[in-house]
C-alpha cells in the first residue's frame, strides 16, 4: 500500500472538498429549499459549511456559453454562470482557510492575464487558489470569442500544457525575495515577453487540477496536475483509475503523493439505510422529471423525439452521431454504443424511457446512515480508489449541512479527516510540496 497521505504510524488521510452546485442535472431546483444559483449569500452558505466542516476547497465550475437544445437555450441555462474568480475573490473575504478552485478555460484564455488573476487570487487569500485547468474544441462556444473554435481536438491538450509551462513560468518571474525578472516563452501556441506585474504567490504556483479521464486528460493530470477530479464513482472502477494514473507519474518525475485522486460524489442520508435508499429514489426522480428524461434521452439520440412517451418504450431508431441537436454539452461516449447499453438495460429491466434515464445518469454514490457512508467513504481511501472526494450535494446552498453535521465527526472519529486546520495554505490542507524556485 501506498504511503501517500498517511501520518506516521496512523491511517490514510482523506481529502474533502465541495462542489457549488450549479446548472447542471444534480441540482434539485423543484425542491422548496433550493436558493439562488448566483446571489452571493448562496456561495457564501456553501463555502462558510464546508469550512466549518474542515474541507480542503471549495469548487466551481465555469460555462462559457448558455447550452442550446434544439435551438432554444437550455432552461437550467437562464439562471446565469457567474465568473469563478470573481466569485472566489469575494469568498477570500469571508473564509480564513478554505481553498478556493475555479474552473477557467486554456483555450479561451491567455497565459499571461490568467497567470494575474489567479496570483491575485493566491495573495488575496492568503495563498488558497487553485485552477482547474479545462479545455474545448467545441466552435459554439468558440463563437463566443475573436478566435473561434479553431482548435482540433488533438490540440487542445498541447495548448493546455504549454498554458501551464508559461504560466508557471510567469508564477516564478518574481523571486521568493521579491524582485522582478524579465520573462520570455517561445513556444507553438504561445509567444509572450515582458515583465509579470505580480509579486511570487504565497503558494508559489497555485494549486493546479485537472478534470477529465480520457487517456489525453490523465496523462496530462500526471504531467501537470497536483489534484486530479474523475467520476469514477464504484469501488473497482476507482481503484483501476487510481492505479492507472499514479502509474503515469513516475515517467514525470513525481511520486504518487504529488498527485491526488478526488472524485465527484453525491452522498444521501437517512436515519437508517433503508430510509437513505428511499429519500435516494425520491431525489432521482425529481433529478429526472418527464421533461428531463426526454432531455437526457434526445442528448444521446440528437434526434427530436418530442412524440415520444417518457412513459414508453426507448425508440427503435437509432442515434445520429453527428447531429448537432444539443450546443454547448459534451456527449458522453459514442452514441451507438450508449443506445445499445441502454436499450439492453431497458429490455433485461422492462423499464421505460424515464426509468432507464434514471437507472443510467441519476445515482448516488453513497447512500445511508451516516456511519454507513462515513465507513464507505473509508474503505475507498484505504483500498486506494480515491485520496478523496469532491461533494456534490444536489440542493443550492444547504446540500453539504446535514453532512458536515453528521458525518464529518464520524470520519474524525475514525482519525481519517482532520479536526482542525494544520496549516494557512491550500498545498498545506492538500499534503502538497510547495513547487522549487528556478532561479
Amino acid at each position: 500500500m501506498s504511503t501517500a497521505q498517511r501520518p506516521r504510524g496512523g491511517p490514510r488521510r482523506l481529502h474533502l472538498a465541495a462542489h457549488f452546485p450549479g446548472v447542471n442535472s444534480t441540482t434539485v431546483w423543484a425542491d422548496p429549499r433550493s436558493g439562488s444559483q448566483i446571489d452571493f449569500s448562496s456561495f457564501e452558505h456553501l463555502a462558510r459549511t464546508a469550512e466549518r466542516g474542515r474541507f480542503d476547497f471549495f469548487f466551481l465550475a465555469e460555462g462559457l456559453r448558455l447550452r442550446e437544445h434544439n435551438g432554444r437555450i437550455h432552461d437550467l441555462d437562464v439562471v446565469g454562470r457567474p465568473d469563478a474568480l470573481t466569485v472566489l475573490s469575494g469568498l477570500a473575504a469571508v473564509t480564513e482557510h478554505l481553498g478556493l478552485a475555479g474552473t477557467v478555460n486554456a483555450t479561451f484564455n491567455e497565459p499571461y492575464e490568467l497567470a494575474r488573476r489567479l496570483a491575485t487570487l493566491d495573495h488575496l487569500s492568503g495563498g488558497r487558489a487553485a485552477w482547474n485547468v479545462v479545455t474545448s474544441s467545441d466552435a459554439f462556444t468558440g463563437e463566443n470569442f475573436r478566435r473561434g473554435g479553431f482548435l482540433d481536438r488533438a490540440d487542445r491538450y498541447t495548448r493546455a500544457a504549454e498554458f501551464v509551462t508559461a504560466a508557471r513560468g510567469l508564477w516564478d518571474s518574481w523571486t521568493p525575495d521579491g524582485s522582478p525578472r524579465h520573462f520570455v516563452h517561445h513556444g507553438r501556441h504561445f509567444d509572450i515577453e515582458g515583465e509579470f506585474t505580480v509579486p511570487r504567490a504565497p503558494q508559489g504556483h497555485p494549486v493546479v487540477i485537472q478534470a477529465g479521464d480520457s487517456a489525453e486528460g490523465r496523462e496530462f493530470a500526471a504531467s501537470a496536475a497536483d489534484v486530479i477530479f474523475t467520476r469514477h464513482g464504484t469501488l473497482d472502477a476507482g481503484r483501476a483509475f487510481y492505479a492507472d494514473v499514479k502509474a503515469r507519474l513516475a515517467a514525470y518525475g513525481r511520486h504518487p503523493e504529488d498527485l491526488k485522486i478526488m472524485p465527484g460524489v453525491t452522498v444521501v442520508l437517512g436515519d437508517s439505510d433503508a430510509e437513505a435508499q428511499e429519500k435516494a429514489a425520491g431525489i432521482r426522480r425529481l433529478q429526472v422529471s418527464p421533461q428531463n428524461a426526454m432531455l437526457a434521452l434526445e442528448q444521446v439520440w440528437g434526434r427530436d423525439l418530442s412524440s415520444y412517451d417518457p412513459d414508453g418504450p426507448l425508440p427503435e431508431t437509432d442515434p445520429d452521431p453527428g447531429s448537432t441537436l444539443t450546443q454547448g454539452r459534451v456527449r458522453v461516449g459514442d452514441p451507438l454504443t450508449v443506445a445499445a447499453k441502454w436499450r439492453a438495460l431497458a429490455q433485461a429491466k422492462g423499464l421505460s424511457i424515464r426509468q432507464t434515464v434514471i437507472e443510467t445518469t441519476a445515482r448516488q454514490s453513497f447512500i445511508g446512515t451516516p456511519r454507513t457512508v462515513a465507513a464507505a467513504m473509508e474503505e475507498f481511501v484505504t483500498a486506494e480508489a480515491a485520496d478523496g472526494f469532491i461533494l456534490v450535494p444536489h440542493l443550492t446552498p444547504g446540500g453539504l449541512d446535514d453532512f458536515v453535521d453528521q458525518v464529518v465527526p464520524l470520519l474524525q472519529e475514525r482519525g481519517i479527516f482532520r479536526s482542525e486546520y494544520d496549516g494557512t495554505t491550500l498545498r498545506s490542507h492538500l499534503g502538497l510540496a510547495g513547487p522549487v524556485w528556478k532561479g
